[in-house]
């Protein structure tokens, strides 16, 4: 176990807010009870990954539990081969687990078991340790409420506009029908997936009908963490691909350079919308893959985007997909503006 630097007033304190959330998760989103079967894999190689294993152990006591790094791989594989469909899996991981050619979430939806997934906890720092456990919270009226209306909005909307401060990036063409990542798994072949919730997300029908300017604040880098320029980056936006750039800086010029260099173009595909209150612009968290459910605009650069297929777009020939975030003022869908100051307005 690692020497951590809490202190452990401050450490039992986290673990009690994370059982709370978590507890909520449990019922409300997964509707587990005593009746499903329950196994929680986990590590203890960083802060976040050792308190939300002892929150779990205090929400799930019959659940069982599996040090990942001090059993063999053939024992967890047979202790996950005896669940039932409607069974509960959570994965508690500093990194990323790997069991061979098992891939754990996939391997396990196609047995219809539900899924909690924690990765890459070790990339939060201390201090944003109390950042992600606040995202953990699940209020379903929030999240269902808006997920579900921007959604139908999104659905329904001919265009749309960015405007990041006197920048706009203009949406010429309908959206692509929306996704929810908002813990509502009744319409959804699979239950569970990576934590934490809220998000929304879609793309242009049309990528070409792209064009503008936005500025992004932050950006996820060649190493998956959150990266924050002092000032903002602006992007030159024509038929959907990113051509110029304005105050960048030479991490940002990285990631430019190599989807040229591998794709030929800097495409902008998915549009997210992020839901989760718990992180804003100030409030940040190091993993791109958490901090992309922050509250607010986000969207991808490069072709890679498996879930809407496009013409001249191959499924598996993208190879980036990189997340950066748009410093919005607002967010316009038609003639409704639905997002304004940090917050949905919807």
């Amino acid at each position: 176990m690692n020497d951590y630097l809490l202190p452990a007033h401050a450490h039992e304190v986290l673990i009690l807010e994370a059982k709370l959330h978590l507890s909520g998760l449990l019922s409300e989103a997964f509707q587990h009870t005593k009746k499903e079967r329950a196994v929680v894999v986990y590590d203890i190689g960083s802060v976040l990954s050792d308190i939300l294993a002892q929150a779990y152990m205090r929400c799930l006591p019959d659940a069982t539990f599996i040090d990942f790094h001090a059993v063999l791989p053939e024992q967890i594989l047979e202790i996950l081969a005896k669940l039932q469909p409607s069974d509960l899996v959570v994965l508690v991981q500093s990194k990323s687990f790997r069991l061979d050619a098992f891939r754990m979430r996939v391997e396990l939806f196609k047995r219809k078991i539900k899924v909690i997934e924690h990765p890459h906890l070790s990339r939060m720092s201390e201090h944003e340790v109390p950042y992600y456990i606040d995202s953990l919270e699940y209020d379903s009226s929030y999240y269902r409420r808006v997920g579900r209306a921007l959604k139908s909005k999104l659905d329904s909307a001919p265009s749309g506009i960015i405007d990041s401060g006197g920048e706009f990036l203009v949406y010429g063409s309908p959206f692509e029908p929306a996704k929810l990542n908002i813990g509502d798994y009744s319409q959804m072949s699979n239950v569970g997936g990576q934590f934490p919730l809220g998000e929304v997300f879609t793309e242009a029908q049309d990528l070409r009908a792209l064009n503008g300017r936005v500025k992004i604040f932050s950006f996820g880098d060649t190493s998956y963490r959150l990266n924050y320029p002092q000032t903002p980056i602006t992007l030159i936006i024509k038929e959907g691909q990113v051509v110029d750039c304005e105050n960048t800086t030479p991490a940002f010029d990285e990631i430019l350079f190599n989807i040229r260099t591998d794709e030929g173009a800097v495409w902008v595909r998915e549009l997210g919308l992020g839901l989760n209150r718990a992180f804003s612009k100030t409030r940040t968290v190091s993993d791109i893959g958490t901090y992309e459910r922050m509250c607010g605009i986000h969207f991808s650069l490069g072709a890679k985007h498996g879930i809407y297929a496009k013409p001249g777009f191959k499924r598996n020939d993208g190879k980036y997909h990189v997340d950066v975030f748009a410093d919005t003022q607002t967010f316009t869908l038609g003639s409704e503006v639905v997002y304004r100051d940090g917050a949905w307005i919807v």
